[in-house]
C-alpha cells in the first residue's frame, strides 16, 4: 500500500500544539494543509503560529524562504467541516474525550469521500471505541505522534478491532512519506510506549515511598548509572504531573487494575495540591529563577582497599574484574569450588554483590553490601550502594573507595530489594516482552518505540538479550517475594524465554 500522495489534501483537527505539530510535518512533506477548530478564530492563530515556526527556522537557516512561502500558500484554516470535504487524510488532535471524538468522526463520514483515511491521535482511548460507531470503522487508524510532532521521529500506527489491514498499511507508509520511524501496533492500554514505560515511573515512585532515597538521588542513579537521558522524576515534572498520573491511572484502569499498573499514592497527592511540575513553577523539584537545583546524595572521598577477593563470577557486572585490576588493585580468585553467586570480598569480610532482588541483609550466609545494575559499568559516572544492616561500616567506606577508584561517584541509599537502576530495567523487560507475547507489537517495534520515543539508552529487547531471561525472571522471583501480590510476577513470555536459555545451557 503506498502513501498518500503528496498533492492530496491533508485535514488536521484540533489546533492545539499537537494538531498545529501534525500540520507543520504534513506541510513538510508537501501537503495541502486544512486546519479547522470547532472554536471560532482558533485555526487562524494556529495558522499564525505555524507561520511563526517556520519563520523561525529560516532565521536558524534549517529552511531557505522559498520553502517556507511554498508552504504556507498550502495552509488553509477551515472556517467548517464542509471544507475539508475533500481531504485524503483527516487527523484530529481534540480533547481525550471519548465521546467528543465519536461525534467529530460521526461528523466527518457525513462530509468526506468513503475513501478518505481517518485517524485519531489519542493516547489514552481506545482506537477501537473511536471507530465504534462509525459507518466505516474499517478506515480508521491510530497515528500517535509524539510531542513535539515536527521534532520525535516515533508514530505509533495502532490498528483497533476494526481497522482494515489497508488502511493501517496506508497510514504507516503515510507517516515514513513524511519522515516519521512507524511502528505498528495492536490496540492495548497504553499502545507501546505508555504501556512499556510504566515501570520507569513507578519503581522510582515506590523507592521513593518507601524511604530508601530522595528524588534526586534517583533520578541520578538512573541518569548516571542507568544511562537514561532523564531521571523519572524531572521528567515527570516536565510531562505534568496531572497529565503522567492520568495516563498511568488510564492505563491501570483499562487493565482492570492489574496490580502491575497500580498508581503511586504520593503522585496523587502532589497532583491534589496542584503541584504538576514545571507548568506550574513546584512538583518534585522546585523552578524558577530562584529555585536550587536539588542535588543528590553523593558520597565524600574515601580510600580504595589494596585488594579485594572474588568469589565465583559477577555476571552482568563481570566486567568489574577487570577495571578494578586497571584501577591498580588487586584481585584475588577464591579457590572455593562453589559459591551459590559472585561476590567481592572486602577486608573486614563483608561481600560486595550485585543486587539480586532481595535485600543484602536477608542473605543468610554473612554481611552484604548490594550495588545496582549498570548498563554499561565502564562508561556510567555514577553506582548506588545498599549495605545490610550487619555490614562493616569499614566495608561500606572501603567499597565506596573502591568505585572511587574506578571514576564513579557513589550514592549510598537505604536497603531496599532490587535497588533502582536493576528493578526498573527487570520490569522493563517483563513488560516489553509481555507485550510482544501478546502481539501488541514485534518486538524489533518495541525496541525502537521504547528508543524514540522516550529516549531510552536501548530498547528493553536488547537488554534482555545481554542481560538473559533468566537473569530478569529471577530478580523478578526474588522481587515477588519481597512484595507479593502480583506486581512482580514475571510474564509467561519472559518465562518461556528464561526456559528456553536454560535449555540451551546459557549460564
Amino acid at each position: 500500500m503506498t502513501a498518500i500522495e503528496p498533492h492530496r489534501v491533508v485535514a488536521v483537527v484540533g489546533t492545539g500544539t499537537m494538531g498545529q505539530g501534525i500540520a507543520q510535518v504534513a506541510l513538510a512533506a508537501g501537503h495541502p494543509v486544512r486546519l479547522y477548530d470547532a472554536v471560532p478564530g482558533l485555526a487562524g492563530q494556529a495558522a499564525t503560529a505555524i507561520a511563526g515556526r517556520l519563520g523561525r527556522l529560516v532565521e536558524k537557516g534549517r529552511l531557505d524562504a522559498a520553502a517556507r512561502d511554498a508552504a504556507l500558500a498550502r495552509l488553509h484554516p477551515a472556517g467548517a467541516l464542509a471544507e475539508l470535504s475533500d481531504a485524503a487524510l483527516v487527523a484530529e488532535a481534540v480533547v481525550e474525550r471519548l465521546a467528543v471524538k465519536q461525534e467529530l468522526f460521526a461528523a466527518l463520514e457525513d462530509t468526506v469521500a468513503d475513501d478518505c483515511l481517518l485517524a485519531t491521535n489519542t493516547s489514552s482511548l481506545s482506537v477501537t471505541a473511536v471507530a465504534g460507531a462509525l459507518r466505516l470503522p474499517g478506515r480508521l487508524v491510530g497515528l500517535h505522534f509524539f510531542n513535539p510532532a515536527p521534532l520525535l521521529p516515533l508514530v505509533e500506527v495502532v490498528s483497533g478491532a476494526a481497522t482494515e489491514p489497508a488502511a493501517a498499511e496506508r497510514a504507516y507508509a503515510t507517516a515514513r512519506a513524511w519522515g516519521k520511524t512507524p511502528v505498528r501496533c495492536a490496540d492495548t492500554p497504553g499502545f507501546i510506549v505508555n504501556r512499556v514505560a510504566r515501570p520507569f515511573y513507578a519503581e522510582a515512585l515506590r523507592v521513593y515511598e518507601e524511604g530508601a532515597a530522595d528524588p534526586a538521588t534517583i533520578d541520578a542513579v538512573l541518569r548516571e548509572c542507568g544511562g537514561f537521558r532523564m531521571g523519572p522524576f524531572e521528567l515527570m515534572d516536565l510531562i505534568g504531573q496531572d497529565v503522567n498520573e492520568a495516563v498511568t491511572r488510564s492505563v491501570w484502569e483499562s487493565f482492570f487494575q492489574d496490580a502491575r499498573f497500580t498508581p503511586s499514592l504520593a503522585q496523587r497527592k502532589l497532583v491534589e495540591a496542584g503541584r504538576l511540575g514545571r507548568k506550574t513553577g513546584q512538583g518534585w523539584f522546585t523552578y524558577g529563577t530562584d529555585a536550587t537545583r536539588a542535588c543528590p546524595r553523593t558520597e565524600e572521598p574515601q580510600e580504595a582497599p589494596d585488594s579485594v577477593g572474588l568469589h565465583a563470577d559477577l555476571g552482568p557486572a563481570a566486567v568489574l574484574r577487570e577495571m578494578i585490576e586497571e584501577a591498580g588493585i588487586k584481585v584475588t580468585r577464591d579457590r572455593t569450588p562453589y559459591v551459590s553467586h559472585g561476590f567481592l570480598a572486602l577486608p573486614g569480610g563483608t561481600a560486595l554483590a550485585l543486587t539480586d532482588g532481595t535485600t543484602a541483609t536477608s542473605d543468610p550466609s554473612g554481611a552484604y553490601i548490594h550495588f545496582d545494575l549498570a548498563l554499561d559499568y565502564r562508561s556510567c559516572t555514577r553506582i548506588a550502594l545498599a549495605p545490610g544492616a550487619d555490614a562493616d561500616p569499614a566495608d561500606l567506606r572501603a567499597a565506596v573507595g573502591l568505585f572511587q577508584r574506578l571514576g564513579k561517584k557513589v550514592s549510598v541509599i537505604d536497603e531496599i530489594p532490587g535497588m533502582i537502576v536493576a528493578r526498573t530495567v527487570a520490569m522493563l523487560i517483563d513488560f516489553a516482552a509481555d507485550a510482544a507475547g501478546r502481539g501488541v507489537a514485534s518486538a524489533r517495534d518495541i525496541d525502537t518505540a521504547m528508543r524514540l520515543g522516550v529516549n531510552y539508552p536501548g530498547g528493553p529487547g536488547e537488554w534482555c538479550a545481554r542481560l538473559g531471561a533468566r537473569w530478569a525472571h529471577h530478580f523478578l522471583c526474588s522481587l515477588d517475594g519481597e512484595y507479593p501480590g502480583g506486581r512482580y510476577g514475571s510474564s509467561p513470555a519472559l518465562r518461556r524465554r528464561a526456559d528456553l536459555e536454560a535449555k540451551q545451557g546459557r549460564s
